[in-house]
């Protein structure tokens, strides 16, 4: 390691200030990458549909039929050249990075997305920029991030914030790049450190742009009236209209995606498939010029009146079906711009049909907007983001109520489709699992032995009302079980059961017994089961502790598990986790025996895992239980740093290797212990 990225790992300064600092660093960044990524479109543009239409002279107009042909077979070669690096498009791959990666995108990747997209749109093949520039605007950021040597935890959050930082900068909407980075990247796990530094990426990025693309909006109106609130009905129906062409645009995509990539290419080599996809947007854009590249030109002429609804109606279809047979065939693009120009489209038939069929007087301009984050939000499974687009392009505070209303509708439509997030959707196809938090890893590993409490009431569910309140009163605990003559579990009560007929216990107290106020169904977990799925349980009903009983007998209660101590183990763990991170640069040079102190009588060491580890998992192992230890990390020795770390955080489920070497966590006299694993 030279000096001076020594000098940066070893300056000190407080944490919030280093967040302030990268954040900046990163905005300024991918605030530049995205107008170099604006520029060479339009660069490519330029070369695609003058110096190249002009070598095809003979072809006269037609030539423009053929040019997204040629783009689409530059894309192939590149394919066929690299096709690992080709595999990690758009915003899937940036949601991959900071989930199981640790934030990492390759330089090698960054640098492929970057040229792919820009030959795909700067030939006139229909898709959008935005998807791409996420990726690229999250891999100039990891690429930083590595550089200063940050841990995984702020590699992830500064990758999310390069690519919210990207899209605010292409859209000049530093709001919805942020929370593009919430809903989509973070799965809407925001910390204070987190929004922090997506704010400040984004207002940098925006401002980056701004100063060198100019301070106006992509999209040129005057501004509308979106009517009186006794109008606002007719927003909530495009918002359905717009919800089921959603639907069926994600419908269409996924057949499409089926028909090309496991039918069709069985039989087909892609570079025909993918110039046929090419000539057909190039004899849809020899009638229709707006329907090449990004759309951005077309959506102007929408708002500014020069086309008519019997033309946006065709405009729609063509879109509509391109988009897909460009990205499924292996084309390089995003859904963002494709959904603002179909959201464009609909907007001003929609508008038309109310005026010239129903009779209203309305500004088609504010509908046709409204449709347009309808679309963006329901497309692409981002509401906030789509508003908050939509609203910082307009500038105008009257827009949000009824935009609120479309994008809501549209976006409750398709999720009760589809459940979940396209993005999402598509990863786990791919055979990808992601959780929304680390809940699940975390817990999987930690038994309910591990926390119960032993201490527990149990009552002769015979027992007297009047004794029963006399252990109320004088108990600490707010759960009692009672048992049957058999010494077996048959009933729970809690305060809320005895609550009730406290006002009438002068008339109750000598006709009720235990047995008459308890409730029968008793919901048990066993001691064996792990935390995430009584947290699961927990979540599921509205009590606050669970009897526990052992497989082997099922019916005596041996302890109980509270939802606080679920919780604060969770917390625990956590904070163990975060410690991991913290110190992961550090162990990544650090001896295997060296002793990294953390607090008086606790360190953190490595070891080479014994022999008999080789092939078990931790939860196998039980390492908590055996040794008094925490397994925080597993070190690969003599691993290529590329898409994989050489420090990863491991499951419940983590099959060791060999040669792995743990990262132990732990009291110095237990650490002592694991001197002979050596």
């Amino acid at each position: 390691m030279n000096l001076k990225t020594d000098y940066l790992k070893n300056f000190k300064t407080p944490d919030y200030l280093k967040i302030i600092i990268y954040s900046q660093i990163i905005g300024v960044a991918t605030g530049l990458g995205a107008v170099l990524f604006h520029n060479s479109i339009e660069f490519f543009n330029k070369v695609f549909f003058e110096k190249t239409a002009a070598g095809f002279y003979f072809l006269g107009a037609f030539a423009v039929i053929v040019i997204p042909a040629i783009g689409m077979i530059i894309q192939a070669i590149m394919i066929f050249s690299f096709p690992e690096l080709a595999k990690r498009k758009g915003v899937p791959e940036v949601i991959k990075a900071v989930s199981i990666r640790g934030g990492f995108i390759s330089f090698r990747t960054t640098i492929f997305q970057f040229i792919a997209p820009v030959i795909c749109i700067g030939s006139g093949n229909t898709v959008g920029p935005e998807g791409p520039a996420a990726l690229i605007g999250g891999g100039v950021a990891s690429k930083i991030t590595q550089y200063l040597h940050l841990t995984d935890s702020q590699r992830r959050v500064f990758t999310a914030a390069g690519a919210g930082s990207a899209i605010a900068a292409i859209f000049n909407t530093p709001l919805g790049g942020i929370f593009f980075a919430l809903e989509v990247i973070l799965f809407n796990d925001i910390q204070a450190s987190t929004f922090s530094a997506l704010i400040l990426s984004s207002v940098t990025a925006s401002t980056v742009s701004r100063e060198l693309l100019g301070n106006r909006s992509i999209f040129n109106f005057t501004s509308p009236s979106v009517g009186s609130f006794q109008t606002f009905y007719l927003y909530i129906i495009l918002g359905i209209f717009a919800g089921v062409i959603s639907i069926g645009f994600i419908f269409y995509s996924k057949s499409i995606n089926k028909l090309f990539n496991k039918k069709l290419i069985n039989y087909v080599p892609r570079w025909i498939l993918m110039t046929i996809v090419g000539l057909s947007v190039g004899v849809c854009g020899y009638f229709y010029k707006e329907i090449f590249g990004i759309g951005y030109h077309g959506i102007n002429s929408v708002l500014s009146g020069s086309i008519l609804w019997q033309a946006a109606i065709v405009l729609l279809a063509m879109k509509f079906i391109l988009v897909p047979m460009v990205i499924n065939s292996g084309g390089f693009g995003g859904t963002f711009a494709p959904a603002l120009f179909m959201g464009a489209c609909f907007g001003l038939i929609f508008a038309s049909v109310l005026e010239n069929i129903f009779g209203f007087q309305i500004d088609k301009t504010a509908f046709v907007l409204i449709s347009m984050g309808a679309f963006l939000g329901g497309m692409n499974s981002i509401p906030i983001a789509s508003i908050l687009i939509i609203f910082e392009m307009t500038k105008d505070y009257s827009y949000i109520l009824p935009l609120m209303l479309a994008v809501v509708i549209t976006t409750i439509i398709v999720q009760i489709f589809f459940k979940e997030s396209i993005h999402m959707q598509h990863l786990r196809e791919l055979g990808y699992k992601f959780s929304k938090a680390k809940d699940a890893s975390i817990l999987k590993a930690i038994t309910v032995n591990e926390v119960m409490s032993k201490e527990v009431v149990l009552l002769p569910e015979d027992i007297s009302l009047e004794k029963l309140l006399n252990c109320l009163i004088e108990s600490q605990h707010h759960t009692f079980y009672t048992i049957n003559k058999d010494g077996k579990l048959s009933g729970t009560i809690t305060e809320d059961d005895i609550r009730p007929i406290i006002t009438e216990y002068e008339q109750v107290r000598e006709l009720l017994v235990a047995r008459d106020v308890a409730r029968k169904e008793v919901v048990t977990v066993f001691n064996t089961d792990p935390l995430d799925h009584v947290m699961m349980l927990f979540d599921c009903s509205n009590v606050d502790e669970f009897p526990v009983v052992t497989i082997e007998n099922p019916e005596n209660i041996v302890g109980a598990i509270l939802k606080k101590d679920v919780i604060a183990t969770y917390n625990k763990e956590n904070l163990k986790n975060n410690l991991a991170e913290n110190f992961a640069m550090e162990l990544k040079t650090a001896n295997k025996t060296s002793l990294t102190h953390v607090a008086n009588g606790y360190s953190i060491v490595e070891r080479k895992i014994k022999k008999e580890f080789a092939g078990k998992t931790i939860l196998q192992l039980k390492l908590r239980n055996k040794y008094g230890l925490e397994a925080l990390m597993v070190k690969k020795p003599n691993s290529i740093y590329d898409d994989k770390s050489d420090i990863i955080v491991p499951d419940a489920k983590y099959i060791f290797e060999k040669d792995d070497i743990l990262v132990l966590f732990g009291s110095d006299e237990n650490i002592n212990k694991t001197d002979d694993w050596e």
